[in-house]
């Protein structure tokens, strides 16, 4: 598990092409890896990775096909910016909200404007993941534990204070990048509990109004 709240900056130093997936070195800058050991996981862009080897100035991942056909992996290259940041500890504070790691979609960056000293983002996410985005909620972008402020449709805005855009890499976002998106897990867990029974039916169509009408959810 992790918090959201970004460690640092890293970088992509070197991808290795193997078949279907490929081997990813991160240069891992002001992170602290004193503490990691060969199987830890590190959240690179909000992607939970196993790390493989230690070369001393960052860290080795194995990236399956399957995160590749998931998130925006796709587009990185040499010299990518990363955001960075180690497994949650028992002791840790929890400082941005339960982040898992797991990737539920590829969002888009639609719009980025001055806000005062911030700056605010509208971005568009895929059709199935709308619902579990809400006005006030917690959604993570690239690892990056985020407060949305409004909602409309499949889109939602965010506004971006200046600590953030320094100590990530939200500042080098533009309308067209791929970010990815990971909704709240409790919306997730609160869906399918509702369901019931119906949870072992399969396949679910998931939540809709006509199943929270149906069962007295809605008046």
């Amino acid at each position: 598990m992790f918090t959201g709240i970004i460690q640092a900056i890293g970088e992509v130093a070197a991808l290795q092409h193997q078949g279907v997936d490929y081997r990813l070195r991160i240069r891992s800058g002001a992170l602290d890896l004193g503490d990691v050991q060969l199987g830890d996981s590190i959240a690179v862009n909000g992607v939970c990775l196993t790390v493989v080897e230690l070369p001393g100035d960052g860290f080795w991942a194995d990236v399956s096909g399957e995160t590749l056909a998931h998130t925006s992996f796709a587009e990185l290259r040499v010299g990518s910016r990363v955001n960075l940041e180690k497994a949650l500890l028992p002791t840790s504070r929890l400082g941005g909200h339960l982040v898992s790691g797991h990737v539920d979609g590829v969002g888009e960056v639609v719009s980025r404007g001055s806000d005062g000293r911030s700056v605010r983002f509208r971005l568009k996410a895929p059709a199935e993941l709308a619902r579990y985005i809400a006005a006030k909620g917690s959604i993570t972008i690239d690892g990056v534990s985020l407060t949305v402020n409004a909602v409309h449709g499949a889109e939602f805005e965010l506004n971006i204070v200046p600590h953030t855009l320094q100590e990530t890499t939200l500042a080098d976002f533009a309308p067209g990048r791929r970010v990815n998106l990971e909704v709240d897990v409790i919306a997730r867990y609160l869906e399918r509990l509702l369901l019931g029974e119906r949870a072992a039916e399969a396949p679910t169509r998931g939540m809709t109004m006509e199943f929270l009408a149906q069962y007295g959810f809605l008046k």
